[in-house]
């Protein structure tokens, strides 16, 4: 069984989760489904920068 935890934030904050949060949506599920987005953002980021990386790093076979 886990704990609920306080996170304390400002008003502003709290306004703008609550604008976010769907009708019947948890607080909870909605920082989860926030933090997610923020996983998959990250991921994209640098899956773009390997990329960047390897167009920088690698010749062409036409230039060989």
């Amino acid at each position: 069984m886990s704990a609920d935890k306080r996170l304390p934030v400002t008003e502003e904050t709290r306004k703008e989760l609550h604008e976010l949060k769907e009708p019947g949506q948890t607080y909870d599920d909605l920082l989860k489904e926030l933090a997610q987005q923020r996983r998959r953002q990250d991921l994209e980021e640098r899956f773009q920068d390997l990329e960047e990386t390897d167009r920088d790093e690698l010749t062409s076979l036409s230039d060989v």
